[in-house]
């Protein structure tokens, strides 16, 4: 029999998981896999291996193909409320919208007349502002895109305004912001601090920021949690307020409170995961080379 890949740390964790699921495995063979999104109706979903330049889909029916060649080191990816895919290009230093005939339309590749680092993680708020993080990472190397120099003199989170396409720095002072993800009514949004994977002066940490001005600004920047044995990367949230995040060889769950309820182990390091299936209730989680999955009893917020 395998072994549960559960620990539980609250009573609270033991509502939110299946006792009797296991972890699958649904693919193995890439070189570093990241930004899983769920496609409800297509049934599929699509995720990022960046080292090797393509996005990959898995169907229940069908299993893995590839869904696109080169990528331009794509990373993270959403839909907008459209349901078109929203992703994140390394390579490019921008962050792209594809349309269902396939048009790719550049949302964002500059701030005040400076390229963007290497956008990373994006989520698309219900007013249709769409939110990204521009870590450095795609341009430390010529692994997850290529070698440069940072043009923005911080890491920042930005905004783009739904209406005009304005970009706007809505948070600057981050070491390298990552995954991000907004609570169910849209009143805090919860952003990773991975700096600590390359300088570890920098807290593995979480930060939540109360959203205002009718979803055009973000104040009361305060930690969330900390993460232990990993540092943070993708996160994602389900309908009761709960935060999902990766954080080393598992997925670390947190309340609202922000108490640590449990983890699930995961065999390899966790980058990022997503809710899908077709109530939502399965956490897809990417994992340096394979892709994982596990049902819940809960479901994933804001899917289009």
């Amino acid at each position: 029999m395998q072994e549960t890949p559960y620990e539980i740390f609250d009573s609270r964790f033991s509502s939110l998981i299946v006792g009797s699921a296991r972890l699958e495995e649904l693919y193995t063979g890439c070189r570093w896999a990241e930004g899983p999104v769920w496609f409800s109706d297509a049934n599929q979903l699509l995720w990022s291996d960046i080292p090797n330049q393509r996005i990959l889909r898995w169907t229940p029916e069908g299993g893995v193909s590839v869904y696109r060649q080169p990528s331009d080191f794509a990373n993270g990816h959403t839909r907008d409320r459209q349901g078109r895919l929203v992703s994140c290009e390394h390579g490019t230093r921008r962050v792209t919208r594809t349309d269902y005939d396939g048009t790719i339309t550049v949302l964002a590749d500059s701030f005040e007349g400076r390229r963007l680092n290497s956008p990373n993680d994006v989520v698309v708020r219900s007013d249709g502002s769409v939110w990204f993080t521009d870590p450095t990472y795609g341009i430390l190397s010529d692994y997850e895109g290529y070698q440069a120099d940072p043009e923005q003199q911080t890491r920042n989170v930005y905004r783009i305004d739904p209406a005009s396409g304005d970009i706007a720095a809505v948070v600057t002072d981050f070491g390298q912001p990552n995954g991000l993800a907004f609570s169910p009514d849209e009143s805090i949004l919860y952003i990773a601090d991975s700096a600590s994977s390359h300088d570890a002066q920098w807290p593995p940490q979480i930060r939540a920021f109360d959203v205002l001005d009718d979803g055009r600004r973000l104040a009361n920047g305060r930690v969330f949690a900390l993460i232990e044995g990993g540092v943070p990367d993708g996160l994602r949230v389900d309908t009761n307020g709960n935060v999902w995040t990766s954080g080393g060889p598992a997925v670390h769950c947190f309340a609202p409170d922000g108490a640590l309820l449990g983890r699930i182990r995961v065999p390899q390091s966790v980058s990022n995961l997503a809710f899908g299936g077709p109530r939502r209730n399965r956490l897809f989680i990417t994992a340096t080379t394979s892709v994982y999955a596990i049902y819940t009893t809960v479901r994933g917020a804001q899917v289009p």
